[in-house]
């Protein structure tokens, strides 16, 4: 493993052990998905914390909760709750996100609209100044992709099939490259708009409410 991923790591894990301080034991917590996310579920269990329950946003963080000993509760069944806390690919100044690396985008987005509070942990290189460096997923309906496509085109970006690769929700993921997002809300609902389109992976209408990023000296939280 490389210093600069050593490194990434080391930030993972300082966030995911940063934000144990926003899991409210006996409550429901929204978990999400990726390798940062990872870090997190370890930390819960390691440290035995009584949860009632978790919602989880995809399929592989359901195993690695239940592997653990967590209950995973479907959100219909909790109704709103306290705390969400997920990874980011990328996050603005102003807690603003591209995620959807991981193809869960969609359930993401659904468990952060319903939480009351949304903390995203992230290693201190996802910090940019402006979105889309990183290439913003779209999750579309398999029949749809082609007609996506154009309209992203349209847009000005550069659609990708994310190829092999099917969500949990049984959809496709197109990765649009070549974006400089200067206004990330007004992007999210215009791709949103877009016939076809499930979701898009940029939470900025909801933005995080607080970001905690880990680094080799430590986390900082904005």
């Amino acid at each position: 493993m490389s210093a600069q991923e050593v490194n990434k790591n080391t930030g993972k894990q300082a966030s995911a052990r940063a934000a144990l301080e926003f899991v409210v034991e006996g409550s429901v917590l929204g978990v999400g998905t990726g390798s940062t996310v990872n870090f997190l579920i370890d930390e819960l269990a390691s440290r035995r914390v009584k949860l009632a329950g978790a919602v989880s946003s995809s399929n592989e963080s359901t195993r690695r909760l239940e592997a653990a000993g967590f209950r995973v509760m479907d959100l219909n069944e909790v109704g709103e709750i306290e705390t969400y806390i997920d990874g980011a690919d990328e996050t603005n100044p102003r807690r603003e996100l591209i995620k959807g690396g991981g193809a869960a985008l969609t359930r993401e987005k659904i468990i952060a609209a319903a939480a009351r509070r949304f903390v995203c942990i992230a290693d201190e290189a996802k910090l940019v100044d402006t979105l889309g460096a990183f290439p913003l997923p779209v999750e579309v309906i398999p029949m749809a992709r082609t007609h996506v496509n154009r309209a992203l085109e349209r847009l000005g970006g550069r659609p990708v099939w994310r190829e092999r690769v099917t969500t949990d929700n049984g959809n496709h993921i197109i990765d649009v490259h070549g974006l400089r997002i200067a206004e990330p809300v007004a992007l999210e609902n215009t791709i949103n708009q877009i016939v076809g389109v499930v979701t898009v992976g940029l939470f900025a209408a909801r933005p995080a409410d607080l970001v905690i990023l880990g680094g080799p000296a430590g986390v900082r939280r904005f």
